[in-house]
């Protein structure tokens, strides 16, 4: 008589297929990275998906870093410009999309939700989105130049899209979503929380471990900053406020860095 085990797939075989579908997910939502995998989408694979943000952060970061030691050394200022438009192509924009209409909305919403979430469903950006956008990628470019200097430098370029996109698991953990028939309310209602929560202690232990009690602070402020913004002004957050968290965070975490070691 055979073992039941051959006669259908373990539960074991069950779980990596899952696990494998919901990181291809995750890749699919957050970067233009072709897998041209066709994957049926329900809510329950959107909030499972969750938890692989940080390991996408952490495939971006590996190609940035391979990228790196692909350019000539003659100029570190075109160097860190080519990894910065990369970075920009692998999502997409997407992040930087959430940073735009966040910054419009908190800008021109007066205070009030109704117009701050009625600014953000507007696609076009006014000056004070542009502005903020020129900054940010003025400071991630100018931060990736100094860490380029040194050989640690590469590695670090992992941890920003890494501790970026781990933010958005601390903000669904912690926050209420605005839209209820958004995508992001599907995924915050159906995200598996203990493993949320061991994922964001783990992750901050690892970046503490590899930088020090002073940058794990200051993220963790700018993060809790961000979310009492939010609710002030929108009483939660939406999915722009999580792309907004998320450029934030990598820029903060490259200056720190860059501050540090660079």
């Amino acid at each position: 008589m055979l073992n039941p085990q051959f006669k259908s797939p373990t539960i074991l075989h069950k779980k990596i297929a899952t696990a494998l579908t919901s990181f291809a997910l995750a890749v699919q939502f957050l970067t233009r990275i072709p897998l041209n995998i066709g994957l049926t989408v329900s809510d329950q694979r959107l909030g499972l998906s969750v938890l692989f943000y940080p390991l996408v952060g952490l495939l971006i970061g590996t190609m940035l870093v391979l990228l790196s030691q692909l350019l000539p050394d003659q100029s570190l200022a075109l160097n860190a410009g080519i990894i910065l438009s990369t970075w920009v192509l692998l999502t997409g924009g997407l992040h930087l999309d959430g940073l735009a209409d966040c910054s419009d909305a908190w800008a021109g919403g007066l205070g009030k939700p109704e117009r701050s979430l009625e600014i953000m469903k507007d696609p076009a950006a006014g000056p004070i989105a542009v502005i903020i956008l020129v900054l940010i990628l003025l400071l991630k470019w100018t931060a990736i130049q100094s860490l380029l200097r040194v050989d640690s430098g590469l590695g670090f370029l992992l941890l920003a899209p890494f501790i970026g996109r781990l933010s958005i698991l601390m903000l669904m953990l912690s926050t209420p979503y605005v839209r209820k028939n958004g995508l992001g309310c599907a995924m915050q209602k159906h995200l598996p929380k203990f493993a949320a929560m061991l994922i964001v202690c783990v992750s901050l232990l690892i970046y503490f471990w590899l930088t020090n009690i002073y940058s794990l602070l200051i993220v963790l402020m700018l993060i809790v900053g961000i979310r009492h913004l939010s609710i002030q002004r929108i009483q939660g957050v939406t999915g722009d406020v999580y792309g907004a968290c998320v450029e934030l965070v990598e820029t903060l975490v490259l200056i720190n860095l860059a501050l540090a070691y660079g």
